[in-house]
């Protein structure tokens, strides 16, 4: 299944923005847990780089997450302007609004913007650590400002909806969004999964070269290391449509694909 680790910005002693009594650091953890909780019951391996309040520095963050092995990295802040009051509105920031990153950016931000936030954009941000030294594809959410009276309001009257919201944005771009009416039905790990698999490797150097030219090529991808092989997935699909959507894009790029569920199957042997 694919993965993400998730990383509450900020931290201990790094408090982060601040208004008054309210810190950042505490806002961005429990706003993270629950898009983990939501993420982790459709069928996303979900780690993270915190879960209590301790400190990182964002170096030792990216580190964290390059050796984690996950597929992605979601990293949950609150933004600030130097004049308080006088920012509003919620960005996501990518390394570069390319590829993957670009569109998880555009997916969260096109979600949050429903719940009533103005929707800032995707910017690129190089500069940052937590960008910059990952090895999957990242993107840094700021949800909503810290020193703003409104954006307060949305973010502590709708914190399920905005929860709800960058998870969806996650799932969509996987490939796993929610069916329609499936809430409080049931995780989607208990479903069938539709995987378009596009190789499956017994070398692992192999795999992952596959699975940086799609992502290169703008697909959701991800390496499940099951029996033995190194099989390079683009996305996970409840409805069986969906992958053969998903299937077809593929084959016309030039991949040798196929469909195959959760559990796996007979896959023939790549070198």
């Amino acid at each position: 299944m694919p993965s993400v680790i998730i990383d509450a910005g900020h931290g201990g002693r790094d408090y982060g923005a601040v208004n008054g009594e309210r810190k950042e650091k505490d806002d961005n953890l429990e706003l993270a847990l629950m898009v983990g909780e939501i993420l982790a019951e459709n069928g996303v391996d979900v780690l993270y780089t915190r879960t209590e309040d301790v400190y990182d520095t964002p170096y030792e963050k990216a580190v964290i997450a390059n050796n984690s092995g996950a597929d992605y990295f979601l990293s949950i802040h609150r933004n600030a302007s130097a004049t308080p009051g006088s920012g509003t509105g919620i960005e996501t920031l990518v390394y570069r609004d390319t590829g993957i990153a670009g569109k998880l950016a555009r997916n969260i931000n096109a979600n949050l913007s429903e719940i009533g936030f103005v929707n800032r954009g995707v910017i690129e941000r190089p500069g940052l650590v937590v960008l910059r030294r990952t090895s999957m594809p990242a993107v840094l959410v700021e949800a909503g400002f810290i020193d703003n009276a409104k954006d307060n309001e949305l973010f502590d009257a709708n914190l399920d909806a905005i929860a709800m919201a960058i998870a969806d944005g996650m799932l969509e771009t996987l490939g796993l969004a929610r069916e329609p009416g499936a809430e409080g039905e049931g995780s989607a790990s208990d479903e069938v999964l539709y995987r378009v698999q596009v190789g499956a490797y017994k070398n692992r150097a192999n795999a992952y070269r596959m699975l940086d030219r799609l992502i290169e090529d703008g697909y959701p991808g991800y390496v499940a290391h099951e029996d033995g092989f190194y099989r390079v997935q683009a996305g996970a699909f409840m409805n069986l449509d969906n992958a053969v959507k998903m299937e077809q894009e593929l084959r016309r790029l030039g991949y040798s694909t196929f469909i195959t569920t959760k559990d796996g199957g007979n896959v023939p042997m790549m070198p």
